[in-house]
């Protein structure tokens, strides 16, 4: 982990606390900080280039998030990622986007038709890419498109309260290089479903899609505990 990527990006419209919370936030979700990392204040806030308070504020609220866990006599860690809590996050993600696939199937119109065919296009060369990171970017475009396509701003809300979560997990699975074929592959072929306007056989890719992505992240889970 180099110390260049961590830097408190001021704004002028946020309290100082605000900022390095957010700036620690990302760098766990990211992946910059792993799970099992410890967070030393006084280390942080040097290269933040801030006091120790807002650290110390940052840290609490990443507890409250169930991002950071406070280990006895060690002090803040970055939380692991827990099988249970991989299960709790896509149980309600696999139905919520079940539902987007078929609301969006069924409401498609030619401009959602055509921002979920550049996201393919743009999910496809990511993954020549190999850069992870870039991977499960595209990937979020993807599936906001197949979001707004739905045209329901009450489910879009619903997802987006789980984005960050669903961020931590995604960058694990698309680490499995094994596993972009596959990825690629289920994308193609959900589009495909929807634009022909298949509703149920969108649905069932969709499911697939997330379960997938469930077992590769719990078996990845299951060897670094041996």
């Amino acid at each position: 982990m180099s110390s260049d990527k961590l830097k408190v990006n001021v704004n002028e419209y946020l309290p100082l606390r605000d900022v390095v919370f957010n700036t620690l936030r990302q760098a766990i979700i990211t992946g910059e900080f792993v799970p099992g990392e410890r967070l030393m204040e006084i280390a942080l806030a040097n290269r933040l280039g801030v006091s120790r308070t807002p650290v110390r504020e940052a840290i609490r609220k990443l507890e409250l998030e169930g991002l950071v866990v406070m280990i006895p006599r060690k002090g803040a860690e970055v939380a692991r990622i827990t099988e249970k809590d991989l299960r709790d996050v896509l149980e309600v993600r696999s139905s919520l986007e079940e539902l987007a696939a078929g609301l969006a199937t069924e409401r498609l119109d030619d401009g959602s038709r055509e921002k979920i065919q550049e996201a393919l296009d743009n999910f496809r060369e990511a993954i020549q890419t190999d850069d992870n990171p870039k991977i499960a970017d595209c990937d979020v475009e993807f599936h906001d498109a197949v979001f707004e396509a739905t045209q329901n701003k009450r489910l879009i809300q619903i997802i987006n309260n789980l984005r960050e979560q669903i961020y931590r997990y995604r960058l694990e699975y698309v680490k499995d290089t094994a596993y972009h074929a596959v990825l690629l592959k289920e994308h193609e072929e959900l589009v495909e479903a929807m634009f022909a306007g298949n509703k149920e056989r969108a649905k069932e890719i969709m499911k697939r899609h997330i379960d997938n992505q469930e077992e590769t992240v719990i078996k990845k889970i299951q060897e670094e505990e041996k």
